[in-house]
């Protein structure tokens, strides 16, 4: 008799180990791509909570941005900007908080960024708690009206956590999305606070250990005749951070597989919150042209070409069940964020 055997678990193990040297191999290789032009590290203290960022072309979102994270308590941000030709990088040296560098190398060469990104968190981030996000994602928790930022990473420390999870929420205006002006420095929740309030489905990914969320207004408008295709919108941008870590896609994933488990599978619920995606401004449209035809995205770019065709044909994201953003305890009643035992 003939007997099946299971392919041994250790095997992934092993995959999973070569894969996170080779990552971090890397994110080595590729620090010669970054020219250093305004470098504060020095400044960074220890428990000091730091903000990595990769930009291009974001100056109209930068002010707002910085002072969301600074209210919310983080101490330095560190940027890599890519090739911007919008005045970013003389508005990133004048800030006092802001260590950045900057780089003509290929976006899409450098995984999109996040061979930079782990090069910078693995010179720096040891130790400290890091929030990676882009310069369009704004993070809400439970408590975050009333609770810092530090607070929170305290509580995770106290918890013995390393990483905090948070979903992507795509935040929409009413009306079309060139219909009314973001200006810089405004809050761009005046203008996009419409949301899915449901419409998601959940897997999980055995391999790396993290679920996978995809569906929203994007999947809906411009991914409905393929919806697997449509982005994913878990991420992990909280981590404490230690210098064998790496990102494996963007913020989606990381090695080791542990800091993904950021779920209960008894039947609980673990703290968790959301990265609202204030993506679908005024600037989007010509964001979306640029970014097109540049081709720096994954897959070809696949998703700026549906938004791009989306665009053509006057698309708008709201709809008869979006629901207006009030605040963290809506996300909490939606079940979008969870408290967990942090009470």
């Amino acid at each position: 008799m003939i007997r099946a055997f299971r392919k041994p678990v250790l095997s992934d193990r092993f995959r999973r180990r070569v894969e996170r040297q080779w990552l971090i191999g890397r994110a080595v290789n590729r620090r010669g791509a970054l020219k250093s032009v305004s470098n504060r590290t020095a400044d960074i203290k220890p428990g000091d909570i730091l903000a990595f960022v990769t930009q291009r072309n974001e100056r109209v979102r930068l002010p707002y941005f910085l002072d969301y994270y600074r209210d919310l308590g983080v101490s330095h941000f560190l940027f890599v900007d890519n090739d911007s030709d919008d005045g970013s990088a003389d508005f990133l040296r004048q800030q006092r908080d802001v260590s950045f560098w900057t780089t003509k190398a290929s976006y899409k060469r450098a995984r999109f960024g996040m061979d930079w990104i782990n090069w910078l968190l693995m010179r720096y981030g040891r130790n400290h708690w890091c929030l990676t996000v882009d310069p369009d994602e704004f993070l809400v928790y439970p408590h975050c009206d009333s609770r810092s930022l530090p607070a929170l990473t305290n509580w995770l420390d106290a918890s013995g956590r390393r990483s905090f999870p948070a979903m992507l929420l795509d935040m929409y205006p009413r009306g079309m999305l060139d219909e009314e002006p973001y200006h810089e420095g405004q809050n761009p929740f005046e203008i996009v606070n419409w949301f899915d309030p449901a419409n998601y489905a959940i897997s999980k990914n055995h391999y790396f250990g993290n679920l996978w969320i995809q569906g929203g207004p994007r999947t809906r408008a411009f991914f409905s005749h393929d919806p697997l295709s449509g982005p994913a919108l878990n991420k992990t941008p909280l981590v404490k951070w230690h210098w064998r870590y790496a990102y494996v896609s963007s913020t989606h994933m990381l090695l080791p597989r542990q800091l993904n488990q950021v779920y209960d599978e008894d039947g609980g619920e673990m703290a968790s919150g959301c990265l609202l995606h204030a993506k679908f401004l005024s600037t989007f449209v010509e964001k979306s042209a640029e970014e097109l035809k540049r081709r720096q995205h994954y897959a070809n770019s696949q998703e700026y070409r549906a938004y791009d065709a989306g665009l053509q044909s006057g698309i708008s994201l709201w709809c008869e069940e979006s629901r207006q953003y009030q605040d963290w305890r809506q996300l909490e009643d939606l079940g979008l964020i969870s408290r967990g035992n942090w009470a």
